[in-house]
């Protein structure tokens, strides 16, 4: 059975992803870390320990009195904020990886690290984005998103780590509200409609970027921590959606539930100028042919799950 340590548990993802491994895994095999306790199933339901990943001596002393021998790296800062703070931003997202890595290659540790459709830029293809392509990102966020798929890929092919890593693009959630990314929009867009009926969007018309759904993106995770490695040529930057869409699109997809839902602009600058510079869709035939990717949810389909868990939270 494995040993797991995920990083970064009190963040959009690891809210949920603590407790959707807990279930497979073992309440005791699970051991969610962050930087602030936050109460909650992930720090109340299992192991829970204090991390800055920063701290190597810190860090490694979770690996060894836990027993790890996997572990999922989500603590970093997310776009829009880590334009705010690039400071923050490369010593979390960078220095932090750098310290994990180092601390699970001695103890033999697996590690997954998640990237992002923010690992692009300008030059790269906007549409159907191959898995590999020019990496040109124009954001500090960006910037540590390509070198940390770097710097994984180096440490499988120079100490033989297992490191392996997911482009992750928008997510949406009902149990937990974004910290910072570009692509909340997607996710409050569902929460407002239910509240209030309509939604001011800070990302304007036609600017498509892709999505998913969070039960996918967790069983992607699952999915690629088990595949064969030898099945594995992209390890640490898997492009992965389930969809590309607009605000318009999803306002079209609410108001198939909600026939009054209005949808209005206010476009934020620095967030609309980040969304510029990524792809309007991704080529997925890598995740597809490598470890079996295949995403269940479309977007009526996550817009109905969506607005009927909002309902009755």
């Amino acid at each position: 059975m494995k040993k797991i340590l995920v990083t970064g548990s009190k963040g959009q993802i690891g809210v949920e992803l603590v407790q959707y491994l807990r279930n497979i895994y073992g309440c005791d095999n699970v051991t969610a870390t962050d930087i602030k306790k936050i109460p909650g199933p992930a720090s109340e339901g299992g192991p829970f320990e204090l991390l800055d990943v920063t701290d190597g001596n810190a860090v490694a002393a979770i690996l060894d009195s836990k027993k790890i021998d996997s572990i999922i790296h989500l603590a970093g800062i997310l776009s829009a904020r880590a334009e705010s703070d690039p400071q923050l931003a490369w010593e979390t997202n960078m220095n932090g990886l750098y310290t994990v890595l180092e601390a699970a290659r001695p103890r033999n540790c697996a590690l997954l690290f998640p990237s992002s459709i923010a690992a692009f830029g300008p030059g790269t293809p906007l549409e159907d984005t191959p898995q590999d392509t020019i990496q040109r990102p124009n954001t500090i966020y960006g910037v540590t998103k390509v070198a940390g798929e770097l710097l994984c890929d180096y440490y499988h092919k120079k100490f033989a780590m297992d490191t392996r890593g997911l482009r992750f693009p928008g997510l949406i959630s009902y149990e937990a509200l974004p910290g910072g990314g570009t692509t909340d929009y997607a996710v409050h867009i569902y929460y407002e409609a239910v509240a209030k009926g309509k939604y001011a969007s800070y990302i304007a018309k036609g600017s498509f970027m892709d999505m998913m759904y969070m039960p996918d993106a967790l069983e992607s995770i699952v999915k690629l921590m088990e595949a064969d490695p030898s099945k594995l040529k992209h390890r640490c930057a898997f492009n992965i959606s389930a969809m590309s869409v607009d605000p318009e699109a999803i306002a079209a997809s609410i108001r198939k539930q909600i026939p009054g839902f209005e949808l209005f602009y206010n476009v934020d600058p620095l967030r609309q100028a980040i969304a510029d510079s990524w792809p309007d869709s991704l080529d997925c035939s890598a995740a597809r042919e490598e470890w079996g990717f295949a995403p269940k949810y479309d977007l009526d389909a996550m817009t109905v799950d969506m607005l009927n868990r909002l309902r009755i939270k």
